[in-house]
């Protein structure tokens, strides 16, 4: 098998000894064809040799990069995160009496349906088979609780259109996730067992009365959880001794004017499935938990004279056995249906995008939104972890983006200690596709993802390691880390050349070790560019 290494020849050089031999073997005597290449063509686009020679990152295969489509949506986004107008200012002061009264009567259900559900729980320790049936029913005076929770919220009435298909028919439901709100309805509509992050066993009132529901934990961020999550969903859906299971796919609440995309979870297991959709009809009161505290949700929600609520059960939507669907076009065509019955459009955003939203609020950014970058359709480009997303945005937003969310070139080489030169020119010039001198976060992310998931990046680093680290003692020297820096980047003063350095120097020892090079430019990975001529001088020396 030939080597697709970085240092692998294009000619083999016993191949070239002996087509330049003069004995009589027929194989020496193979002619040879010369081409002259004009246009390097890849997948109908023609690329220019001038332009080669214009992206610094030719040398790991990395090729010029198109930017996936954008969109303005913003699925997150509650539309009334204030309190605006003399009408919902007059509301409140109206609503404060009634408020104060709903909010005993909050108080006084939840510890009922607290009190209930810990006698429930009260000697059970067999959690992995059904919960008994006398168990079951002094459940009830929870869910009757529940449903006295969302009458001190201002739902006294709550319409429903379609009714739950039997368990038998449809053991798994699906919803889309627009408030707090919609899990107490679920709960005291089917009590079903739901899947919940992990954080949620530590909330008070909450965790307890969550296990009452046989909750299967899953941490997002853990494939083997995730694996162990979708291995309970199956076992738990395939009896009919357990409820049955409710996932809210979108993995976090919307505003509910649009569906993002759907996780894999209850999809996997292949069985029949009856989406639910929420709606929440207003006009001054947006009652999704988007941008706003829970706190002030409630505070908004208590000093109403009414919230609506509107639930729909739809059709049971069943896999295609015979064409043996997979997982992820059953979810599409499930996420298509309950986005056709919202009468919305369907996103490629995920739960990656809310912490990158959470990223930039941090940050105090004017415009938050700026930084959504639909991570669903990006991390099946890319690979790319929803964490290795945020990682980027912490290093774009030391950048100092503008209220546009840009960047210009001097922030960028600040932040990377380089200095204007024409490398570094190069290196921005690759991420500013269109070539307006500023680049946007979606740009930088989509750019360094390029570069960081190239098949070639990680030996590269690994031989620009090797080649800086001349007489192999498995540490690089500010001296001979300057003398590989002097080759891509000649006239360095010692105050940048120490700049950089230190940036590679992560526990500041004086020395780059092989983890701290491999870390900086998996963080940082456009400073591979900065290699290639010592690459280039091992292959050449």
């Amino acid at each position: 098998m030939s080597d697709h290494s970085v240092f692998a020849p294009l000619l083999p050089s016993d191949h070239v000894r002996h087509s330049c031999s003069s004995d009589g073997d027929d194989n020496a005597r193979e002619p040879h064809v010369i081409l002259t290449v004009d246009e390097l063509s890849t997948g109908g686009d023609t690329t220019n040799v001038s332009e080669v020679d214009d992206n610094p990152y030719a040398f790991i295969g990395a090729n010029r990069f198109d930017m996936p489509g954008s969109t303005t949506v913003d699925p997150f986004r509650n539309n009334t995160p204030k309190i605006q107008g003399l009408y919902e200012w007059l509301k409140i002061v109206v609503c404060l009496p009634i408020a104060l009264l709903r909010l005993v009567l909050f108080g006084l259900s939840l510890m009922v349906g607290y009190v209930a559900t810990r006698i429930a729980l009260q000697g059970w320790k067999d959690r992995n088979n059904p919960m008994p049936k006398w168990r079951s029913r002094l459940m009830y005076l929870t869910r009757f609780s529940s449903r006295t929770i969302l009458f001190s919220f201002g739902y006294q009435w709550i319409r429903r259109k379609g009714k739950p298909a039997p368990r038998a028919i449809a053991p798994i439901v699906v919803s889309n996730h627009v408030s707090y709100i919609d899990p107490i309805f679920f709960f005291y509509e089917l009590f079903p067992t739901i899947v919940a992050s992990e954080s949620h066993d530590s909330m008070p009132f909450v965790g307890t009365i969550i296990r009452a529901m046989q909750v299967i934990y899953v941490n997002r961020f853990s494939p083997t959880s995730r694996k162990h999550a979708v291995n309970e969903i199956k076992r738990k859906a395939s009896c009919d001794q357990f409820p049955r299971v409710l996932l809210f796919p979108e993995g976090t609440t919307t505003n509910g004017r649009s569906i993002i995309s759907f996780q894999l979870g209850a999809f996997i297991p292949g069985y029949p499935i009856q989406p639910v959709i929420v709606r929440y009809p207003h006009v001054h009161f947006d009652q999704s938990w988007g941008n706003v505290s829970l706190a002030m949700l409630m505070f908004r929600m208590f000093t109403q004279f009414h919230n609506f609520m509107e639930v729909e059960y739809l059709p049971v939507i069943t896999p295609h056995e015979n064409r043996k669907e997979s997982a992820s076009r059953f979810a599409q065509r499930t996420g298509h249906a309950v986005a056709s019955a919202l009468n919305v459009v369907q996103t490629s955003h995920s739960y990656g995008d809310v912490l990158l939203l959470s990223k930039a609020l941090e940050a105090n950014q004017e415009n938050p939104s700026l930084y959504l970058v639909e991570m669903a359709g990006l991390e099946a480009a890319f690979h790319l972890s929803s964490l290795e997303a945020v990682d980027f945005l912490d290093v774009f937003l030391s950048m100092n983006p503008d209220s546009r969310g840009q960047v210009e070139m001097h922030d960028f080489l600040k932040v990377l200690r380089l200095k204007p030169c024409n490398l570094s020119e190069k290196m921005f010039g690759f991420i500013d596709v269109q070539n307006s001198g500023k680049i946007t976060f979606k740009q930088f992310l989509v750019g360094s993802a390029h570069i960081l998931k190239q098949p070639l990046f990680h030996q590269a680093c690994e031989s620009a390691f090797t080649a800086c680290d001349s007489d192999g003692k498995n540490y690089i020297l500010e001296q001979e880390f300057g003398d590989s820096l002097m080759l891509s980047i000649p006239g360095s003063s010692n105050n940048e050349i120490h700049g950089l350095f230190n940036l590679f120097d992560a526990d500041g020892d004086g020395k780059i070790s092989r983890d701290d090079f491999i870390v900086c430019l998996r963080r940082y990975p456009l400073l591979i560019a900065l290699f290639s001529p010592c690459l280039l001088r091992q292959i050449f020396p």
